[in-house]
């Protein structure tokens, strides 16, 4: 647990060293950091501030009991009318885009009565990169509709799986 904690400390001292404006009038500190920023980004922010790395340890706290089952007994409200043999679904959205389409995927679910949850992945570069790298659209492509860990897509994808049967077959997974 020790070497944890202090490789958490390397990454936010890295992160304060990279973000700070300090220095950026120099070409031989900027440049540098802006490469490091850059590779920071592409890689998924494995740098990060303190934070961030604590609501990323929540995040896989949270993640860890819904798998084991902890979740069950009605602390998610969204997966408390769920039966045990439906697979999660969750739509990946963002804060003031596309709303109409989020309105009518909302709609679609709650006409079913497919319990869902709803993520804002705005300012969340991580989720958002997973979400368009798992689902092979675009950012602007939001909001996007997972399935038990399956991307769908957007709303008229989920309503071809629905009319298909696709989306009753992915609920109910073997």
């Amino acid at each position: 647990m020790a070497l944890g904690a202090m490789i958490d400390r390397l990454r936010a001292a890295l992160h304060r060293a990279i973000t700070t404006p300090l220095g950026d009038r120099f070409a031989p500190i900027r440049v540098p950091k802006d490469l490091a920023r850059r590779a920071n980004v592409a890689l998924g922010q494995p740098i990060c501030s303190r934070d961030e790395l604590a609501k990323r340890r929540a995040a896989e706290a949270r993640l860890r009991d819904l798998r084991s089952g902890a979740a069950a007994g009605g602390a998610d409200p969204a997966a408390a009318g769920a039966s045990p043999a439906t697979a999660p679904v969750m739509v990946y959205f963002e804060q003031g885009r596309n709303t109409r389409e989020l309105a009518r995927i909302e709609e679609l679910l709650d006409a079913k009565s497919i319990p869902f949850t709803k993520l804002d992945v705005q300012g969340d570069e991580a989720t958002l990169t997973f979400v368009t790298r798992r689902a092979s659209c675009e950012a602007d492509d939001l909001p996007v509709v997972f399935v038990g860990g399956i991307p769908v897509g957007s709303y008229p994808k989920l309503v071809e799986w629905d009319v298909s049967g696709e989306l009753a077959r992915a609920l109910r997974p073997n």
